[in-house]
């Protein structure tokens, strides 16, 4: 028999590392649930073997109440409680089969006639293009994106080799990318000037913990918003990157985080997710918003689409990668034998699949350290070049993207494009990337070690961590 103690204890990996941690006094660690709870409310401290929840009987059961339906049990509930995040059948089955083939709460199919732009946007199969244009009329944009820490070791491949002044867009404005922010090793600075410079700036975590799947199965929604936010109020405050400027995350490891990320994202106002990975389609899947059920099976590892309704909020929809006979989520999700010339081809005959059928947004999707490779930087370095002489290829943002999917105008138009202008901005002092910025040492009591951060603002008290974000503590 486990003590009290004992069954306070749980394990976090967090940069290749296992810390131990204990939940506050009073509470014991919940195997299933994975989060501190009341003693009461724990009954599976010496869980050895997992268990399997049953089929909820649903409309099966008999139940007095038109708006009940049955665990499988035979106990009723009403019905809004299944799915929803929290147990509430007394054998678990209201949160065991959740996917979009057993919630009862699931979304609706697409009505094209009901969900109409600029609020909403879906198609039957997911492949139409924004406004009924033809593929000769739509610009071809693409995304690039990246994930993880910014700092020194990738600096250098986005400033110089990739966003540098000589490569712009065919309306003269330079081209601007997507960064996924994660808080470990990340120079804060260098985020900051990377805003300044008008790239977009999104959340990635604040500690990108494993294991993977602790985002899709375990993540509660106060999890979510400590992450996420979280990671958005460290930015803002180190960075000093405006909170409206924050429209979207991606989660580590592309885990979808089932309905709890997407209520969290709906109560704080995210505009867009960028984790879900579509299964290979011909012609690509378009992006669009929740308000109706996704378009596509749910695939890839760790993956656990929402199946509820979010109006309005945008899924940019990771189109996979086509490899010969095989498929890759993201370049970093491809073989690792492949060399630069392997790399320029999976990158040409990708883009050549959309530009040619439905010119469905292409993303490539990159972690931030795949640039250490030189012959990968290079091959990518000659795509930029071969591409932007493509009159009508547009290197975007996510936030561009949307915005024109708000407003489908043809690629003709585009020059004059109100979205897409390379405007001049304005910052206040303290929100221009310094010169100088601080070199911070840190104690933690989390961690158990210092740690070092970079910022242009002054150091915070001790190193910033999950409900200590500003470094109070």
């Amino acid at each position: 028999m486990w003590t009290i103690d004992e069954c306070a204890k749980y394990y976090l990996c967090l940069d290749g590392e296992v810390f131990e941690f204990h939940c506050s006094p009073g509470l014991m660690f919940d195997v299933n649930r994975q989060l501190c709870d009341m003693q009461q409310n724990v009954h599976n401290c010496d869980l050895t073997t997992e268990t399997r929840i049953p089929k909820p009987l649903l409309d099966m059961a008999d139940c007095a109440n038109d708006t009940h339906i049955g665990c499988a049990n035979g106990n009723c509930i009403p019905a809004e409680y299944f799915c929803d995040g929290s147990i509430d059948c007394t054998d678990a089955s209201d949160e065991g089969w959740c996917d979009v083939n057993y919630d009862p709460n699931a979304a609706e199919p697409c009505d094209p006639a009901m969900c109409v732009l600029p609020d909403c946007f879906c198609s039957k199969q997911g492949n139409v293009i924004p406004g009924n244009l033809v593929p000769s009329q739509t610009p071809q944009m693409i995304t690039l994106t990246f994930d993880g820490a910014v700092n020194h070791e990738n600096w250098d491949a986005y400033t110089k080799h990739i966003f540098n002044s000589e490569r712009k867009n065919p309306n003269g404005c330079p081209i601007k990318g997507t960064f996924f922010v994660s808080h470990p090793y990340t120079n804060y600075r260098h985020v900051q000037k990377l805003w300044n410079d008008g790239h977009e700036i999104a959340v990635n975590s604040i500690t990108r913990r494993g294991p993977e799947d602790w985002w899709s199965k375990n993540a509660t929604v106060e999890d979510w918003f400590d992450e996420m936010v979280g990671e958005a109020n460290m930015i803002n405050r180190f960075s000093r990157v405006h909170m409206e400027d924050f429209r979207g995350m991606r989660v580590p490891f592309l885990s979808v985080g089932w309905n709890r990320q997407f209520l969290m994202m709906q109560e704080f106002g995210f505009v867009y997710d960028a984790t879900v990975v579509a299964p290979m389609a011909d012609p690509p899947f378009w992006p669009y918003t929740l308000d109706y059920k996704m378009p596509h099976q749910c695939t890839g590892n760790n993956q656990y689409c929402p199946t509820r309704s979010y109006a309005g909020i945008w899924e940019m929809v990771i189109n996979p990668l086509s490899n010969g006979d095989h498929t890759c989520a993201t370049l970093e999700y491809c073989p690792s034998n492949l060399t630069g010339e392997d790399v320029y081809n999976i990158l040409v005959n990708n883009f050549k699949r959309h530009y040619l059928k439905n010119r469905a947004p292409y993303g490539i999707h990159l972690s931030s350290t795949w640039f250490k490779n030189n012959e990968y930087l290079l091959a990518f370095k000659k795509f930029l070049t071969e591409l932007l002489k493509v009159p009508d290829v547009y290197f975007v943002t996510y936030k561009e993207l949307i915005e024109w999917i708000k407003r489908p105008t043809p690629a003709i138009q585009l020059k004059k494009f109100q979205p897409w202008q390379c405007k001049e901005r304005h910052f206040e002092e303290s929100e221009i990337a310094c010169l100088k910025p601080n070199t911070c040492k840190l104690s933690s009591k989390v961690l158990e070690h210092d740690k070092y951060m970079i910022t242009c603002t002054e150091c915070p008290k001790s190193y910033p961590w999950i409900r200590n974000e500003f470094g109070f503590d």
